[in-house]
């Protein structure tokens, strides 16, 4: 049987001398493993399709409950972000982030469109990297069904607190307590806002706000935490992601 699909590959193994494993996240089945037989190759016509960080339309054939690539051609490669090491980087965090949340046999359009916004608007708009990560993550946090209750503080109802619980997903101002309370980072006036406006704005829009450059690494600290923690989950690319940055500051 023989499957045409919309994907993006999320993560390439090399298997062998000529072959790789990906995984893909296709546009309408969810999260697919394909062997790709060959592509390794230089002559291979699978090779640019068949990239990290690739969206192309695939023609997989299915044979005793295994898929393999039979056909490829690439729709979009990102190509900026292949000219720039933190942005490949980073760019490999979401996609690897991505591939937590997504689900075999569950197709997810909008988290397919995420990805692929988010990657567009670190390399073609040019977007600050903190913004696009703390939005990303913020969103992907809310379509793995952890979004927070950004409305009010949790216990005394002011709409402007100044604390947020990572654990629970709630607001709190400095000097109110929940019974259950958990780890709480402090909350700027414009951090909040820019909150608000990732998990309710027009995903079109997800990437359009702004803030101040210092307002932006809080807001990524936060958005980060707040996904590790519900994920219960940590990502080697994005350490690789931060060692980079950590030796562009050193030299």
């Amino acid at each position: 049987m023989y499957i045409k699909t919309e994907a993006i590959v999320l993560r390439e193994v090399e298997i062998n001398e000529a072959d790789k494993l990906l995984d893909l996240l296709s546009k309408d089945r969810g999260l697919l493993t394909v062997k790709a037989r060959g592509v390794r190759r230089g002559s291979s016509p699978l090779k640019s399709a068949c990239q990290l960080l690739t969206l192309s339309e695939f023609t997989l054939q299915e044979y005793r409950g295994k898929l393999s690539v039979q056909e490829a051609q690439s729709l979009e490669q990102f190509r900026p972000l292949r000219d720039n090491i933190e942005l490949l980087a980073l760019g490999s965090y979401f996609a690897q982030a991505t591939g937590a949340v997504a689900q075999e046999d569950a197709p997810n359009p909008a988290l397919l469109s995420l990805l692929c916004n988010a990657l567009y608007a670190l390399g073609t708009l040019r977007r600050p990297q903190p913004l696009v990560k703390a939005a990303f993550e913020l969103r992907l946090a809310c379509m793995a069904g952890f979004t927070p209750d950004l409305s009010a503080c949790a216990v005394c109802g002011s709409e402007e607190p100044d604390r947020f619980d990572l654990s629970q997903g709630t607001l709190s101002c400095a000097g109110c307590r929940a019974g259950e309370s958990g780890i709480r980072m402090p909350l700027s006036p414009g951090m909040l806002m820019a909150m608000r406006y990732i998990i309710w704005c027009d995903p079109k829009r997800l990437f359009s706000f702004t803030l101040e450059d210092d307002g932006l690494r809080e807001l990524s600290s936060i958005t980060e935490a707040y996904l590790m923690t519900q994920l219960e989950h940590s990502f080697y690319t994005l350490d690789f992601y931060k060692s980079l940055l950590h030796y562009g500051e050193s030299i």
